[in-house]
């Protein structure tokens, strides 16, 4: 090749060349988007509510305190098994229907598959008349009440508590302060460190917490003194801009990508579905979550205070069982493992699910690892409690 025809190729010919090819790929890019769109926007056109329901598992009432109600679900097998029953108590930032998503991504499907009895907490619609509603009344009488229920019913025997997310720092709380209604207590993506190991937070990994923390007591007391209630609307917000791009491209590229695949569209509208369904949360209880814990942390140096009294986390007597997401951008993972430096290691075990806060229920991968991690624990430790009640008391000699 001459001098002349390499600086030819290499000229500005070569680089036209480049740039149409590029205009070329981003153009069948484009294209491609734009058919895998139409396909998704034709199953869109078609879908309809019933088709994209959620939390279908029967269940029935069977105790209620003002717009708190506890269901206790139907069982799908006719074997029973030989476990406390166990309540299970969400927050109330969100509803509890997220654990019955649908029929292969259900905690409540899993454990009554195993013969589990099961009960779950609906704490109902918060409205302005509930705004002076404290953790008092959210822990102490509705939270404890329905537990007591399951309790009388039990035999007034202990039973198991699996609480999730608020609602995991609500049953905390219960178990230090009524130890003896606990035959065991479940935690998943739950604070109760609310500060955290700043120092050593991932990248992306604390921003509700630095955000909350940024607020000062004013900022709060003004919001909760003007709505009256922490707007669900607002929450919303704040979890969305804690993932931008990804709340900005999910109504767009993702469901492109999803071309119209019937089981990703549904699954991906039920989850929607669950998000849009964000409730209130009462003015007085919102001010003691954001003042008390996150900007004060009082849990974690014991000054908290429900009904008067300051709670110890090491009144916790019932064997503990933490589940944490390793990628939960919400609750840092030291925020919840912090409870275990209150409790006998002998009663407390850990499980960290390779995922994030909500795919910690919602996942496929999650059916496994935390329903059965949770299910095992739940055997093991009414095998503890099996094998303590067969050991023969030792003779004293005279």
């Amino acid at each position: 090749m001459t001098q002349v025809e390499h600086e030819e190729n290499e000229g500005p010919l070569a680089d036209i060349t480049l740039a149409q090819e590029s205009w070329m790929l981003a153009w069948q890019n484009m294209l491609r988007t734009g058919e895998q769109m139409v396909k998704s926007n034709g199953f869109l056109g078609k879908v309809r509510n019933q088709d994209v329901a959620i939390a279908e598992t029967p269940d029935e009432v069977v105790f209620q305190i003002d717009k708190v109600r506890l269901l206790r679900y139907k069982p799908l097998v006719t074997v029973k098994k030989d476990i406390p029953p166990m309540v299970i108590c969400y927050g109330l930032f969100g509803r509890q229907t997220m654990i019955d998503l649908q029929e292969d991504r259900s905690l409540v499907r899993n454990l009554l598959m195993e013969g589990i009895d099961l009960y779950v907490v609906d704490w109902g619609n918060p409205t302005r008349a509930d705004q002076f509603l404290n953790f008092d009344d959210y822990v102490e009488r509705y939270l404890g009440s329905c537990v007591e229920h399951v309790y009388e019913v039990y035999g007034k025997k202990p039973v198991n508590v699996f609480g999730i997310c608020e609602g995991g720092t609500f049953a905390a709380m219960l178990a230090a302060f009524r130890p003896e209604l606990f035959a065991g207590l479940a935690l998943a993506i739950t604070p109760i460190d609310f500060h955290g190991d700043q120092d050593n937070f991932w990248r992306g990994e604390g921003f509700l917490n630095s955000w909350i923390g940024n607020l000062s007591k004013d900022d709060v007391d003004l919001v909760i003194d003007t709505h009256g209630m922490l707007p669900g609307e607002m929450t919303g917000a704040i979890f969305s801009s804690l993932t931008p791009i990804a709340s900005m491209t999910k109504y767009n590229i993702g469901l492109a990508k999803m071309e119209g695949n019937e089981p990703m569209m549904l699954n991906f509208l039920r989850m929607e579905k669950w998000i849009a369904d964000r409730p209130d949360h009462p003015g007085e209880a919102a001010r003691q979550w954001l003042n008390d814990l996150y900007r004060e942390n009082l849990l974690v140096k014991g000054e908290f205070e429900l009904c008067g009294e300051k709670l110890d986390l090491k009144n916790i007597k019932c064997p503990v069982l933490n589940i944490y997401a390793e990628q939960d951008h919400i609750i840092p993972v030291s925020c919840s493992k912090a409870l275990g430096k209150f409790l006998p290691k002998q009663n407390y075990e850990e499980i960290g699910f390779p995922g994030g806060h909500v795919g910690v229920f919602v996942s496929r991968k999650a059916q496994g690892v935390v329903a059965g991690g949770l299910l095992t624990w739940l055997e093991q430790q009414k095998s503890k409690s099996t094998s303590k009640s067969k050991k023969k008391p030792s003779r004293k000699k005279v």
